[in-house]
């Protein structure tokens, strides 16, 4: 795939796709007595949200051929997928816990996936009308003001209108700002961040749902995320390269090696952000 097709033809696609599926969300969320919430074999939560969100992106991006591995969709087994060249991987609706609680944390999260690298991402957080987006070697930017629209239909040249490059904030702080899951804190991570505080000495702990804390870290709004509880593949790709691109670093908590994607096994190692000026 050429540089060129990638930005005029599949950016847009991605970009509509998680605008159309953060309208079936918010559809959904607006009804909180009729969430329809089951459970999956992980015993994780599931919602008409969940399942709307990847009926409306499935519909989006199947005109493009390109195959989808979705969490809402049919469970796969690598050996159908192993040879995929090209593949979208899709989170619909990542931060059902924080759905579920109704704080607004939620985001999806769409990654073109080839070669099993991300080289195109997009995650849209549709109750605060923020999209964040990247290419590889392209940049990252965030655009504002995207409203939920199950008919979205924005051009190439009105998302690039629209982007801001990031990261938009660049100052370095006295205090280190470390990001933390809001409903998956484990006491690893808080022995984590102790051991910070005693190599840096102050630190601000920030909670946060979803794969919104790769766009905070992108940003430059915090500096640092820990995980060291459960993700899954479609939990990060997307969230990587924005970060990527913006500067920073995602690598596994144990050894420092970079995730790895389209593995047999789709769970994540613990891992470790950081931003693009983050000296720790």
């Amino acid at each position: 795939m050429t540089e060129d097709e990638l930005r005029m033809h599949l950016l847009p696609e991605l970009f509509n796709a998680a605008v159309r599926a953060g309208a079936a969300i918010m559809e959904v969320y607006r009804h909180s007595d009729d969430y329809a919430v089951g459970y999956r074999d992980d015993r994780t939560p599931v919602t008409a949200a969940d399942r709307a969100a990847h009926r409306a992106i499935k519909e989006a991006l199947g005109r493009t051929r390109i195959p989808i591995l979705s969490e809402e969709g049919r469970a796969m087994r690598c050996e159908e997928r192993c040879n995929w060249e090209l593949f979208w991987l899709v989170d619909p609706l990542d931060g059902t816990l924080e759905f579920l609680k109704g704080n607004n944390e939620f985001t999806v999260n769409i990654a073109l996936m080839e070669n099993n690298r991300c080289r195109g991402a997009a995650i849209y957080v549709p109750y605060f009308g923020r999209m964040y987006y990247a290419g590889r070697g392209e940049g990252a930017w965030v655009c504002e003001g995207i409203a939920p629209d199950a008919s979205a239909d924005y051009t190439y040249g009105r998302i690039v209108a629209a982007g801001r490059r990031l990261p938009s904030q660049t100052k370095a702080r006295d205090v280190l700002r470390v990001a933390v899951s809001r409903s998956h804190r484990t006491p690893e991570t808080d022995a984590h961040i102790e051991a910070l505080r005693r190599r840096v000495g102050a630190v601000e702990v920030v909670e946060q749902g979803s794969s919104y804390k790769f766009c905070m870290l992108a940003e430059g709004v915090a500096d640092y995320y820990v995980r060291t509880s459960d993700t899954c593949e479609w939990d990060t790709a997307a969230g990587e390269l924005i970060l990527a691109e913006a500067g920073g670093s995602t690598r596994s908590l144990a050894d420092g090696a970079a995730l790895r994607y389209n593995k047999e096994d789709l769970r994540n190692p613990w891992f470790v952000c950081r931003s693009r000026d983050c000296g720790v």
